[in-house]
């Protein structure tokens, strides 16, 4: 898959990894954006796609973006390039497969943004994660929308007002990151909880990995309606009656 010259895609395990490959750090620039965005692009039109871990190369995700192309931009070539970053973010948001963050360092600024943009976060221990950009003197803006959802409005403002970073052991008390282990067992931790989702019905997954982008752009009542009409597509394959059965049986049911 052309990706460009900052984005891996690679197949572990069932799994696709799309890897931010501009190490040490993994900084974001214009190309690795193109690349990121490639990468998703072609990965939701392939219906074979079942889970994507999004991680880095080395010892970061990403530390953020390369400050020295920030500081040639003007209000106009701002505006567009911050446009084109969260079409790349909103495009991993938006996948039509689970998508998980393996923070295995720091992840900062826009790495942070693309991290919760994935529906799920692994992380190594002592792994920092955080939006420094008022350090900068630039608000964090885009997907840094999600934080408050995820993590209430008080912990978010602290965050987004001080620039601080916090470890992925508070993240994870936080609700933000769902495992944090030694980053030695981070691949393996992660590889388990993406076959726990290979574990069950690629439809349901897929139709479940919808609403769950849906229900975050929605009312409560439109989010049930929604549900409705997803659970009776459910049945436009032979995949519940083969699970269910299957369950009753007391056997494994092997997806492929």
């Amino acid at each position: 898959m052309e990706t460009g010259p900052f984005v891996k895609v690679e197949e572990r395990q069932g799994c696709v990894w799309v890897i931010l490959d501009r190490p040490p750090l993994n900084l974001i620039v214009p190309e690795m954006i193109e690349g990121l965005s490639a990468a998703f692009a072609a990965l939701a039109r392939d219906a074979s796609v079942r889970v994507a871990v999004v991680s880095g190369a080395g010892k970061a995700m990403t530390a953020g973006m390369q400050l020295q192309f920030l500081q040639t931009l003007d209000g106009a070539r701002a505006k567009a390039f911050i446009a084109g970053l969260h079409g790349a973010i909103r495009a991993v948001h938006d996948a039509p497969f689970p998508t998980l963050a393996m923070v295995n360092g720091a992840c900062l600024g826009a790495g942070f943004e693309l991290a919760m943009a994935c529906d799920l976060r692994t992380a190594a221990a002592g792994a920092l994660l955080g939006l420094p950009e008022v350090k900068v003197g630039v608000p964090s803006v885009i997907e840094a929308a999600l934080l408050p959802a995820l993590v209430g409005p008080g912990r978010a403002a602290e965050l987004l007002l001080t620039g601080d970073a916090v470890t992925a052991e508070t993240a994870q008390g936080w609700g933000l990151v769902n495992r944090v282990v030694p980053l030695a067992e981070l691949e393996r931790a992660t590889l388990d909880l993406a076959g726990r989702i290979l574990a069950c019905g690629p439809a349901a997954i897929r139709l479940q990995k919808e609403l769950i982008v849906r229900w975050r752009n929605t009312d409560l009542r439109t989010a049930i309606e929604i549900g409705v009409n997803a659970f009776a597509q459910s049945y436009a394959t032979d995949e519940p009656g083969r699970a269910i059965q299957a369950f009753l049986d007391k056997r494994p049911l092997r997806f492929d």
